[in-house]
């Protein structure tokens, strides 16, 4: 099993999580959060002030799946999440080494 976790833009949010339920990927946890990578921030203009806003708004998306479907997945992510502008954000895959179900007690892919 894998986690994939994927930091996006939070406008393509819907787009991404459309694209995964239609190919049957339901379960997924997504977190608002705020970050920066080489974009290093934005400056803004608000009112004849400049404003450097260094950590921007993201939107990470969580989930548990089987090996198998990994590359299916990070397509996906990658795919419905890309602009092709600086800040399109990333994707990590990370190691599971057991899951349960907190209901069934179920282990492993079983939980998931």
């Amino acid at each position: 099993m894998k986690k994939i976790e994927a930091i996006i833009r939070a406008e393509k949010l819907g787009d991404v999580k459309n694209a995964l339920e239609s190919k049957g990927y339901y379960g997924m946890t997504v977190t608002e959060v705020r970050g920066r990578g080489r974009q290093k921030g934005i400056t803004l203009q608000f009112k004849g002030r400049t404003m450097e806003l260094d950590l921007l708004p993201k939107v990470k998306i969580e989930l548990v799946v089987k090996d198998e479907e990994v590359e299916d997945i990070v397509e996906i992510i990658s795919n419905f999440a890309r602009t092709g502008n600086v800040g399109d954000g990333k994707i990590f895959i990370i190691p599971v080494e057991d899951a349960v179900r907190i209901r069934t007690g179920e282990r492993g892919e079983k939980a998931l």
